[in-house]
């Protein structure tokens, strides 16, 4: 990933998306090219040194049985959003900006392991079911489905987990604009409704002249 020094992410705002996010897009590379599907997913701080990316697939979805070749890799996806030029105290000044895009991701790399196991799978299932169902009234419970459905269900997928070896991560909330376009942003998203994107960008730190981080490697 290409990561400016002044669009890079840290620790921090790397954990919050981690353990925030509830999608991803798996990415492997196998002896039939590049395969991807796009995932629920759990991530679990306490695999290995860098943690792990948690998903399950479809039993028929070949990705899992096609052997991939080196490092896997999840794409993670933040909060994202346009920035209008008409936002910018420069456009009035002198007229010289352009529309751009505002985002947040991290390219997750790491070893796949596949488990065709049942036990693994349910607890995977369990907990995944218990962070979305959590707050809701009513609720749902995986006991709340018949044993033997429940069962041919889990049956029908795999487990996917991505031990984690390292992490690429891009945090562009328009840190090399002006403060006084920065505060147009802000103005503009919190105008539209974009109530996160304006927190995102509103506390994104101004460029600085050295890197952050932006790739951790294990």
């Amino acid at each position: 990933m290409y990561v400016p020094a002044h669009f890079s992410a840290d620790d921090a705002e790397v954990a919050e998306l981690l353990a925030g996010c509830d999608t991803a897009d798996l990415v492997t590379g196998t002896p039939r090219g590049l395969l991807a599907t796009y995932l629920p997913v759990l991530y679990d701080p306490a695999v290995g040194e860098h943690g792990a990316m948690l998903a399950h697939v479809a039993r028929n979805n070949d990705q899992w049985r096609e052997p991939a070749s080196g490092e896997s890799l999840f794409i993670v996806h933040g909060p994202d959003a346009y920035v209008s030029p008409s936002w910018y105290a420069s456009k009035a000044e002198h007229g010289r900006v352009v529309p751009t895009w505002n985002y947040l991701t991290a390219h997750v790399y790491g070893r796949l392991v596949v488990h065709d196991d049942p036990a693994w799978v349910e607890s995977m299932v369990r907990r995944l079911t218990d962070r979305h169902e959590h707050g809701r009234d009513p609720s749902w419970s995986v006991d709340d489905a018949p044993p033997a459905f429940v069962a041919g269900q889990l049956r029908a997928i795999v487990g996917l987990e991505l031990v984690i070896s390292r992490i690429e991560a891009k945090a562009k909330m328009s840190q090399n604009r002006p403060e006084a376009d920065r505060a147009g942003v802000v103005e503009g998203y919190r105008a539209q409704g974009d109530t996160a994107m304006a927190e995102a960008v509103r506390t994104a730190p101004p460029e600085v002249s050295g890197p952050r981080n932006g790739s951790r490697t294990g």
